[in-house]
């Protein structure tokens, strides 16, 4: 029999008994061996996009693949990075039906079939179109992952470990592209749902290493059991529940806000079009090009982890990310080449405390468990949307305007850093089911 917990206070003892439990995890074998398995299947996931983006930043430097492409600059040059997010934007509306009725770990299974079809293509790519047509494809099948991925590691982690594993989610961009990176370098010169005693029995052999009256699990498992019940009534309710109250209207805004700023931050400069903004302030060799981008992406894997923290590391990180693109405006109007350089360094530590390793478990904690999918799926549909507008306008802007096409990144950040420090509610030290109420207690 499977005890149950009618107490009114379930969070309060989850949170009590994870905060006794002094056992590190990796002196857990369970909890040990279910990390290694969320790494390469969720914790992962984010390497994906991070090879993409730093693929398509490197090529641009590879003499051999810009003439075989015939040398694309602005408009096609945005379509074949855009069409990306485009094919993202185009399946969205199906994410949170294949996460929520098959399950997180088959719509992380349907989202990498087609994106080893999509990659497939794009590696037998013999013209513009075929290239265009492989990057949809690739589209297509990275929302079904990230939505579920997220979704389940702050389901399935230890709430000790939630938050770390959750930047590592996001860190894990990095090492994707830093693949990405040192490829082009060195190619340079080439021509279900568990029943309820399977969900306790996972809770006793991961979070408690087999101690079938471990306190903690029976807390943990009146919480599922608790959560479990809201989503059996709320199952039929309709997208429509994303902004039923004033509080869900809010958080949909805060998820929806936050998904523009990672993406309007001017990261969708460095992260697509380093090249061409080298060139804006002469540099024009490759081979150098191709060497700033493997440093930088190498320095930023590097801070991502280390950066993230709580409210105040991501309010110094917004105001930082203002200072320092409005210098590296400056230098780049100055043609200041040292500076501009430093500023691309500079730039990479502040995104990342402001934006990078807790986006997700941010989201996770910011929506319930009967609108999580949903809401992370309305959040994918700004980030692909954004992206879209990313790596379509902005080779535009940079080969039309220069410089003077950063003032834009700096009037929105500024814009950024008022609503990160008038909006945004913190949810860090929260149990995850109840996090978003009790840091948004007010929203009714």
């Amino acid at each position: 029999m499977v005890p149950r917990d009618t107490s009114k206070d379930v969070a309060d003892s989850v949170s009590r008994f994870a905060a006794q439990d002094k056992t590190p995890w990796y002196r857990k074998p369970n909890l040990r061996l279910l990390y290694l398995l969320l790494f390469p299947a969720c914790i992962g996931v984010e390497m994906t996009s991070g090879f993409d983006s730093s693929m398509m930043n490197g090529l641009q430097a590879v003499d051999s693949w810009d003439t075989f492409y015939h040398s694309p600059r602005s408009t096609l040059l945005g379509l074949m990075s855009a069409i990306y997010s485009l094919g993202a934007i185009a399946v969205l509306l199906f994410v949170p039906y294949v996460t929520d009725h098959l399950g997180r770990r088959w719509a992380i299974v349907f989202g990498s079939v087609l994106m080893i079809v999509g990659a497939a293509l794009q590696t037998a790519s013999q013209n513009f179109a075929m290239f265009v047509c492989s990057r949809l494809v690739l589209g297509f099948g990275i929302p079904f992952v990230i939505v579920a991925a997220s979704s389940l590691i702050g389901e399935l982690s230890h709430p000790k470990e939630r938050a770390v594993l959750g930047s590592l989610f996001s860190s894990c961009w990095f090492i994707g592209s830093i693949v990405a990176a040192g490829i082009t370098l060195g190619t340079f010169n080439m021509d279900s749902n568990w029943g309820g005693e399977e969900a306790y029995a996972s809770l006793v052999k991961y979070h408690a290493e087999g101690d079938v009256d471990s306190e903690f699990v029976k807390a943990a498992y009146a919480q599922i059991e608790k959560t479990l019940a809201l989503e059996r009534e709320t199952a039929k309710t309709s997208w429509l529940e994303l902004v039923a109250t004033s509080g869900m209207r809010k958080r949909l805004i805060i998820g929806s806000l936050l998904r523009l700023f990672t993406q309007w931050s001017g990261n969708g400069l460095t992260s697509y079009y380093l090249a061409r903004i080298l060139d804006n302030v002469d540099v024009t060799d490759n081979r150098t090009k191709d060497l700033i981008n493997l440093a930088n992406t190498y320095w930023s894997f590097s801070t991502a982890h280390y950066l993230s923290g709580g409210p105040y590391t991501r309010y110094a990180g917004i105001t930082s990310i203002l200072f320092i693109f409005t210098g590296w405006t400056v230098a780049s109007a100055n043609y200041t080449r040292t500076e501009s350089h430093g500023f691309i360094f500079l730039y990479s530590p502040a995104y990342n405390m402001a934006f990078n390793a807790l986006t997700y478990t941010f989201l996770v904690e910011l929506f319930p468990f009967h609108v999580r999918a949903k809401g992370i799926t309305v959040f994918q549909w700004f980030s692909r949307t954004a992206g879209f507008f990313n790596q379509f306008v902005n080779p535009i802007g940079i080969a039309n305007a220069g410089w003077k096409y950063y003032l834009s990144c700096v009037i929105w950040i500024f814009i950024e850093v008022l609503v990160v420090f008038f909006l945004f509610p913190e949810t860090s030290h929260k149990i995850l089911e109840i996090a978003g109420l009790a840091s948004l207690k007010t929203w009714k």
